[in-house]
């Protein structure tokens, strides 16, 4: 009987160079100005260095950034949201596609596929999930998980629903959506996509980050440099 297989892709840094956030926040911007969003990365500029000096999580620190770019869609009607992601994808993330991630992804499925028909691309990643959804869509995957927006009586309220998609909530996501099927592969390039990459028969790390790269090396996973942001 055919192993049952699904294949697990991150997507900011691995499929493309761009910023999730950044895109959303150029579309804020042009069609739903605000001061918080004028002042957005310059009343953070604190963090960032914090961030880069290392002293703290980045994965709190990311956390933090998107229920901070959360904010700015108080009020936003999910059309206005869906509009956005949509945009996202279209003018930033998806010209910014990283050639060697998306053809090692998409060789990885067609291969899954050829032995189970029934073998999912799965996307995991931080972004909002309308801006998962739609690079899903353009990527040619069955399913993504993202962070999800609280709306109520149609419109966004400002918060995260839950959690933000990161390194844990995608591993953990992933595991009980494959339940007994078998990860044949899993692509990252940052270490909080390590749990993720840790549940697959094959690893691998593309433009890896400082911390992924020695763990890749360490766990002899594959590594594939992309071309550079």
């Amino acid at each position: 009987m055919a192993e049952r297989a699904v294949v697990v892709t991150d997507m900011d840094g691995t499929l493309t160079t761009a910023d999730t956030w950044r895109g959303v926040l150029a579309w804020v911007k042009a069609h739903y100005p605000s001061r918080a969003a004028d002042t957005f990365v310059r009343s953070r500029l604190h963090l960032v260095a914090i961030a880069r000096l290392g002293l703290g999580s980045k994965e709190a620190f990311r956390a933090a950034w998107f229920h901070d770019l959360s904010l700015l869609l108080a009020g936003m009607t999910e059309a206005q949201a869906a509009d956005m992601c949509e945009h996202v994808v279209d003018a930033w993330l998806w010209p910014a596609r990283r050639e060697a991630g998306l053809t090692a992804v998409l060789a990885a499925f067609e291969r899954a596929r050829a032995a189970d028909p029934t073998a999912e691309l799965v996307l995991a990643t931080g972004a909002f999930q309308g801006v998962a959804d739609a690079f899903a869509r353009r990527a040619g995957a069955q399913l993504a998980f993202g962070t999800p927006l609280e709306v109520q009586d149609g419109r966004l309220t400002g918060k995260i629903a839950g959690k933000v998609g990161s390194g844990a909530q995608k591993a953990a996501a992933i595991r009980v959506h494959a339940a007994d099927r078998t990860i044949v592969a899993a692509f990252g390039d940052t270490a909080a996509d390590i749990p993720m990459l840790q549940m697959a028969q094959r690893a691998v790390a593309i433009a890896p980050d400082r911390q992924l790269r020695r763990a890749a090396v360490a766990a002899g996973w594959e590594i594939l440099e992309g071309e550079p942001a």
